[in-house]
């Protein structure tokens, strides 16, 4: 008998658990007997840690001693402080998943070291490669990163085995929205297109709507609540509350008592938001949405009227402008067919169910799905060494294998490097670099006289396979790169102390104020572009490697320049 693996749906807001029995998925509840659990770490008065509920509470008490929304920060090196110690997204995450690793264990009676973790599909490498890393030092074997569309698809398609059509599964969490294009048809799932944005959520929404108090309560009192990181905290738990009652009532009254003081007397934040003041605040997020619906319906070649099913997952899909919006984009209502909530955690445990046996072949559904993302080399392409050339193209169903051939771009040459990434941007340099290898023994001739083959294999584990043969001679070399390995990714936090660092100084000060504007924020290929090149640009100054220094500087200042 196989070791049970469960499925969680580890959200921004809140992470949900569930495993199969008898056929079906069932959610797994803590030891206070709660399904949906806050996403939050705290410290508690003794310095203990402490998760889900309880660090929430803590939140309004102790703000600076709690962490919530860390998933918005996985696969960054970002510091999260709690208190005077700092912590990496990862170590965050960890304790959340060993938190439910706890709880799941006693739950069901037995030691859970198993799981599938599910993620959006729209995060890309660095970011799985986080979430896995998160899983095994919370003590998890993770045996599957799941795409969270993907996932919900499977939670509805369980009890519609029969069912043949092609179903848009629109997926607005707490953080990330995520958009993927399925067809079922003889117990088959088969992916036909992702998209998403990564800082898109229910998060954003209640921002907009803290930013609309925050002006009204200067425009009476002048002062700035912003300033107040207590009042920030009292503000975001009524935004979100105010959030949900308007998804039920036309309007809903924000009060807030003591939450400043004018000419030494207290003042109360009260105001009245009315449904239509919050959807004009939202409207523009929501608009965001059409773009990543475009690009799947582009990549599956289907049109909107061929669409049988739009399945809302997400707890922010519960606004009602989102269903409004839906129908008039795509032509139909949406439907509600699974809980919003719980979906992504149950078609998690179903793929865990699948994978040790607790659901039969037979009445299991096949499931396929795609690369959310381009994958390819870097090449010359007479112009540029810096060309991204495209080897597996985004949204190819997976497994795949897929080759190109290239030829020598100097005379005599006699090696080739290949360097491998991941990304949408033409530039190499601006898409994340996964790995490279070396080709030597290439017979000297003249450039363009001797041809390499480049083959790419990817398979649904997160392993990529890439191979280069020197076609005149069969010599080959490779690399495997592991997607749900973490990279080693060094501590760059000291990098000022090193001797080659005011040189830099004046344009990462300048890559990081960037990175806070909120629109570069919203763009996350420019935000992980910058990111990226950031800690490169500090890691290269700590190693004292000043030739890699000046070509990330050239494509920083790149970056910057666009």
């Amino acid at each position: 008998m196989m070791s049970t693996v469960i499925g969680i749906d580890l959200g921004t807001s809140t992470t949900e658990a569930a495993v199969i029995r008898n056929g079906v998925p069932v959610m797994v509840l803590n030891g206070e007997g709660e399904v949906v659990i806050p996403s939050a770490v705290g410290l508690d008065e003794n310095g203990n840690y402490i998760m889900g509920e309880p660090a929430k509470e803590r939140y309004l008490l102790e703000p600076e001693r709690t962490a919530i929304e860390i998933k918005r920060k996985i696969g960054t090196e970002e510091k999260i402080y709690l208190g005077q110690k700092a912590h990496t997204p990862v170590e965050l995450s960890s304790m959340i998943l060993r938190y439910v690793k706890e709880y799941a264990s006693e739950y069901l009676g037995e030691e859970i070291s198993r799981a599938v973790i599910s993620v959006p599909a729209y995060f890309d490498d660095r970011q799985r490669q986080a979430t896995v890393e998160a899983g095994r030092l919370a003590g998890f074997q993770v045996e599957r990163i799941l795409n969270e569309p993907t996932a919900a698809a499977l939670s509805y398609g369980l009890g519609h085995m029969e069912e043949e059509s092609h179903i848009l599964v629109y997926d607005l969490g707490g953080g990330t929205f995520d958009v993927t294009l399925l067809e079922m048809f003889g117990g088959v799932l088969e992916v036909k297109a992702s998209s998403g944005d990564n800082k898109l959520g229910g998060k954003d929404f209640d921002e907009r709507l803290m930013d609309y108090l925050i002006r009204e309560f200067q425009a009476k009192y002048g002062i700035n609540l912003r300033r107040d990181i207590h009042a920030m905290v009292k503000l975001k738990e009524k935004a979100e509350w105010c959030k949900k009652e308007l998804s039920a009532r036309d309007s809903c009254r924000v009060v807030i008592p003591f939450i400043a003081k004018v000419k030494d007397e207290p003042v109360a934040l009260d105001e009245t938001v009315t449904v239509e003041k919050f959807e004009s605040l939202i409207g523009d997020l929501v608009e965001r949405t059409h773009h990543p619906i475009d690009v799947v319906l582009a990549d599956s070649g289907l049109m909107p009227s061929e669409i049988d099913r739009v399945l809302l997952v997400g707890g922010s899909t519960r606004v009602p402008l989102i269903s409004r919006d839906i129908e008039k984009y795509l032509g139909q209502s949406p439907s509600r067919a699974v809980n919003p909530d719980y979906a992504v955690a149950e078609g998690a445990a179903i793929q865990a169910g699948m994978m040790n046996g607790m659901i039969s072949r037979e009445d299991g559904l096949i499931m396929t799905d795609v690369n959310p993302y381009t994958l390819g080399v870097r090449t010359w392409d007479g112009v540029t060494d810096d060309w991204m050339s495209v080897v597996i193209p985004r949204n190819v169903t997976i497994p795949v294998t897929r080759k190109e051939t290239y030829y020598t771009s100097d005379d005599n040459q006699t090696r080739a490097d290949i360097r491998v990434y991941q990304g949408e941007s033409s530039m190499a340099s601006h898409n994340h670099f996964l790995g490279e290898f070396q080709v030597q023994g290439i017979p000297a001739r003249p450039a363009g006289k001797e041809q390499i083959e480049v083959e790419f294999s990817y398979d649904l584990n997160g392993i990529l396979q890439v191979a280069a043969t020197i076609v005149s001679t069969h010599s080959t070399a490779s690399i495997t790169i592991n997607m749900m390995e973490g990279q080693e990714r060094i501590d760059v936090s000291k990098w000022k102390e090193a001797s080659g660092a005011s040189q830099f100084r004046s344009l990462i000060r300048r890559a990081e104020r960037m990175m806070k504007k909120p629109e570069i924020r919203e763009d996350s290929f420019v935000y992980d572009d910058l990111e990226e090149d950031v800690y490169l640009l500090k890691k290269a100054i700590l190693e004292d490697d000043m030739e890699a220094a000046r070509e990330i500087e050239e494509d920083l200042m790149d970056i910057l320049g666009e």
